[in-house]
């Protein structure tokens, strides 16, 4: 059986190999989509889970800089804040060094429901990677991990001219050239528009 497969994966190495956009787009979206019915019974959204994964890493000073850190409006995230926070999940506070400021924070509740979401979302992700060998499953979170961390300008290369900075006097705007595609954060991923999928 190990020798037929170990021949199955050296001819399929063989094969002209698809994008890999092409290859992890389908595999995406049908991830999202799992998450969604996981999330409604948390009764939290896809974007208030991508939120409570990004204040468990620490308080974010202001709604704008959490925007940035997770790749959406920052008016978008406005409702999505609210309701968080009507629900106990999250804090927002003056800032001790400036009171003009609110801090961000998620509170214990927050993270009760958000580690609830996380470990009915990785059981179901086990599961589907329950088809590799362990050997394969290892490497492909491995490097899914190293991938991910890649800043977007090096896995756009020359391709795609991201953002410069703003000019004096625009504090807050970035110059975006055509080029430039919109980014939309899923569950911690950063996709292209093109890939993006209904967050409610």
């Amino acid at each position: 059986m190990t020798d037929q497969r170990d021949q199955r994966r050296e001819q399929g190495d063989r094969q002209p190999r698809q994008d890999l956009a092409a290859m992890l787009h389908p595999l995406t979206r049908a991830l999202v989509a799992a998450e969604l019915p996981v999330l409604a019974r948390h009764g939290i959204s896809m974007w208030g889970y991508v939120v409570l994964n990004a204040l468990e890493h620490g308080p974010a000073r202001t709604q704008a800089a959490l925007a940035q850190s997770i790749g959406a409006d920052k008016t978008r995230i406005i409702a999505t804040l609210d309701e968080l926070q009507q629900a106990g999940l999250i804090s927002r506070e003056p800032d001790p060094a400036d009171r003009r400021i609110r801090l961000l924070a998620i509170s214990a509740a927050g993270r009760q429901v958000r580690a609830g979401a996380q470990s009915a979302i990785q059981a179901n992700e086990e599961r589907v990677l329950a088809r590799l060998p362990a050997a394969d499953r290892q490497a492909f979170l491995r490097v899914a991990r190293i991938l991910s961390e890649l800043p977007p300008e090096q896995i756009a290369g020359p391709l795609i001219r991201w953002p410069r900075p703003a000019a004096p006097g625009n504090v807050g705007r970035t110059n975006r050239p055509e080029e430039v595609r919109p980014i939309t954060a899923v569950a911690g991923w950063a996709l292209p528009a093109s890939m993006d999928v209904r967050l409610t």
